[in-house]
This record gives structure tokens, C-alpha cells and sequence, in this order.
């Protein structure tokens, strides 16, 4: 069966400073040239969580998009994280995921938070996006779609499952790491799919505490999550997610 490794890089971000954070992100991206199979960084990466549009790179030659595309390119491995983006007159938190040879399947936030007023900046998305890569499928999130089951609920026909890992990149806040761990278990358990969640540290400009706890869970919900500034690499087993699907035929009950 077949192995996958994910790497999660949980770092700070530099406030609306992209220069600042491509630098930051780049040294650690060439650490994991051909050492990994699937990269993922926090939401926004080049940005932090910010509502400053002025700060949105075009869709069409989109800078950010470009450096992501490079270091895939050149380490032989996918990417997945989201950035501000404005395409067809409208702003997305757009998540990207980022192809070895360049092509790229993206995914505009659907659930956008109304506590920060995101959802009066940015247009949401409508579309449940499943990508496909080395035989493993993955279903693509971020940070407030996770408090949203409906929106991630995985499906079960004739014995083949919709996707086999969530993948959620976010900037989530300390004061509600509790929400943050609580629903990440949810997702796996009752999804039975690996998840892999990426989220920042640090403080941004609004004064927000992030504390990391990003994390690889299983399908039975059971992971270590990570604190401090670290990256992370894991190998997932597709032979571990059919044994417990086959063990635990919970969702096939539904």
C-alpha cells in the first residue's frame, strides 16, 4: 500500500510584509527539498490574517503563486496553503494546491469569519474541491470551515470513500485552542480520514496569540499536536486507514 509523506511547517508570519514572509517561508521550504511528498503552510502565508485588500495579488501572474510553484518545482513536492487573491473584480481567501509540475487546483474559502468582518472584504466560495495525488485524495479547508461538519463530511459508495485526508490550513487563535483541538478529533473520527491540520504561531498586528497545535490525526482521531516553531514530517499508511475503515464500518452506516 501506498506511503505518503506530509510535512506541516508551523512558524510565525510577518504582518502584511510578503517580502518578509517569502524570505522566511523559503528557507524552510529548501530544507525540504526531496524529502517529502506534500507541503503545507498556515493560511495566507505571505500575508498573515489580514482584511487589507491592497495587499491581494492578482489571479492571472500572481507573484505568491509563482515562488509557490517554484519550490515545488524544484523540490519535487505539492503545496498546499491560501493566500489573498482578487480574480474577476472580487477577493478570496483562496487556498492553492500546488502541483510538482506546476499545475495548480484551487479552493476559495466557504466559510468566511464573521468576527473579523472577513465575510464583508471577501467573496466566499461555493465549490467542495477533492484533489487527487500518488493515489491518495484530499479534501481542501480552511481555518472556519472546520467549525462547519456539513461542509466536510465524507461519503461512502460501493466501499470507495469520497477522500482519505482533510487538509486545513489556518490562522487559528489561542484563546479558542480548545475549539481548534476539539474539532480536528471530530473531523477525523467521524470522517474516519487522516487530517492535517497547519496553523501559525506568533502574535500578529491585532495583538492575536496563535499557539501552533498543528497536527497529522488518524482515522481514529488519535495524533500529538505540535507547539513551538518546528517543521514536521510524517508518513501516512493507506494500509492503516483501510484496516480501520474495514474494522469500523461506521460511515458505510450512515
Amino acid at each position: 500500500m501506498s506511503t505518503l509523506k506530509v510535512s506541516i511547517i508551523q512558524t510565525h508570519q510577518y504582518w502584511e510584509d510578503k517580502k518578509a514572509n517569502l524570505d522566511h517561508f523559503s528557507s524552510k521550504l529548501e530544507g525540504l527539498y526531496n524529502q517529502t511528498d506534500l507541503v503545507l503552510l498556515p493560511e495566507m502565508f505571505d500575508t498573515a490574517f489580514s482584511m487589507n485588500v491592497e495587499n491581494a495579488d492578482n489571479w492571472i501572474g500572481s507573484a505568491s503563486v509563482e515562488f509557490l510553484k517554484n519550490h515545488c518545482r524544484k523540490g519535487n513536492y505539492s503545496i498546499f496553503t491560501s493566500l489573498m487573491i482578487q480574480d474577476s473584480g472580487a477577493f478570496y481567501n483562496r487556498g492553492v494546491f500546488v502541483f510538482p509540475d506546476g499545475r495548480i487546483v484551487f479552493y476559495d474559502k466557504r466559510k468566511l469569519f464573521t468576527l473579523a468582518k472577513e465575510d464583508e472584504v471577501f467573496t466566499c466560495g461555493e465549490d467542495r474541491k477533492i484533489v487527487e495525488f500518488k493515489n491518495w485524495k484530499f479534501n481542501l479547508n480552511i481555518c472556519y470551515d472546520l467549525r462547519f461538519p456539513e461542509l466536510m463530511r465524507n461519503e461512502v459508495k460501493d466501499d470507495v470513500f469520497e477522500y482519505d485526508i482533510q487538509l486545513v490550513v489556518a490562522n487559528w487563535p489561542e484563546r479558542r485552542a480548545e475549539h481548534w483541538k476539539s474539532l480536528l478529533k471530530a473531523r477525523a473520527i467521524e470522517n474516519q480520514c487522516f487530517v492535517v491540520a497547519c496553523n501559525r504561531i506568533g502574535t500578529d498586528a491585532k495583538g492575536l496569540t496563535y499557539s501552533g497545535d498543528s497536527i497529522v490525526l488518524d482515522a481514529l482521531g488519535l495524533g500529538t499536536f505540535l507547539g513551538d516553531e518546528q517543521t514536521v514530517t510524517y508518513e501516512l499508511e493507506k494500509s492503516q486507514l483501510i484496516q480501520i475503515r474495514k474494522e469500523l464500518p461506521f460511515l458505510k452506516d450512515k
